[in-house]
């Protein structure tokens, strides 16, 4: 994948340029969102087609067709990430919808759930709203704020990786026992806005000094909307999970 896109979680860019707003960031920006927000779209039309016809969800999300979509994303991310070292836009392209599209039936099994409970998929839309609010302020914060976010990588990543453990232990633990840790699944939620809030703008912050990075490269930044896209993208998506789960009665 791009030097560029593999910055994303890593580190610092190459060099520090003048942050002035001018119409080639702003329309650098734009592509970015507007390619984040077609995505979006499709996840949502796909996860309410899927959720609202069992049948078809019965296929999709049930094994082992299930297990394709559970872990076709991760597996789409990790081997082009080490198979992509200058991707085309084609290339990128197709990474991002297959994700995109895999999320979205994945999400199915989100609006099947809610459908079933009294009120659920009231829940489902406020959880949406809040994370469109929160989401588009803490980007807006990144995108305009002159303090430097670069430090916030290494910090957002060992607070992922904390996530990750954690709900991996806490799945263990209720394969085992048959009941979760008691509170764990709650700190994980909170723990998980807050890491993906911090995403959001860093991210965002990023994709700012990746522009001035590229230099005018237009294959190249074509290519860094598509990956730049994934990253909000999958920001938004988690940063809804968790908010969701939040929200969601509780036993």
């Amino acid at each position: 994948m791009s030097d560029h896109y593999s910055q994303a979680r890593s580190g610092a860019p190459a060099a520090r340029a003048d942050m002035a707003i001018d119409a080639g960031l702003r329309n650098f920006m734009l592509g970015v969102y507007n390619k984040m927000s077609l995505g979006l779209l499709l996840s949502g039309v796909l996860a309410y087609v899927v959720g609202t016809t069992p049948a078809l969800a019965q296929v999709l999300l049930a094994p082992p067709i299930g297990y394709l979509v559970m872990f076709g994303p991760l597996a789409i991310l990790l081997i082009s990430s080490f198979t992509m070292k200058n991707p085309s836009p084609t290339a990128a392209g197709l990474v991002y919808w297959s994700v995109v599209s895999l999320m979205g039936v994945s999400l199915g099994g989100i609006v099947l759930a809610y459908a079933g409970i009294a009120g659920g998929m009231v829940i489902v839309a406020k959880a949406f709203l809040v994370t469109s609010l929160t989401f588009g302020a803490l980007s807006l914060w990144g995108y305009t704020t002159k303090r430097d976010l670069t430090g916030w990588g290494s910090f957002l990543m060992m607070g992922l990786f904390g996530i990750i453990i954690a709900s991996l232990v806490n799945f263990g633990f209720r394969i085992f026992t048959g009941a979760e840790i008691t509170g764990l699944s709650f700190a994980i939620s909170v723990i998980g806005v807050l890491v993906f809030a911090g995403l959001t703008a860093y991210d965002t912050q990023r994709l700012k000094y990746t522009y001035y990075d590229l230099g005018g490269d237009t294959r190249a930044m074509s290519v860094a909307t598509t990956f730049g896209a994934l990253s909000l993208y999958l920001n938004f998506i988690n940063l809804f999970l968790f908010i969701l789960r939040l929200m969601s009665p509780r036993d």
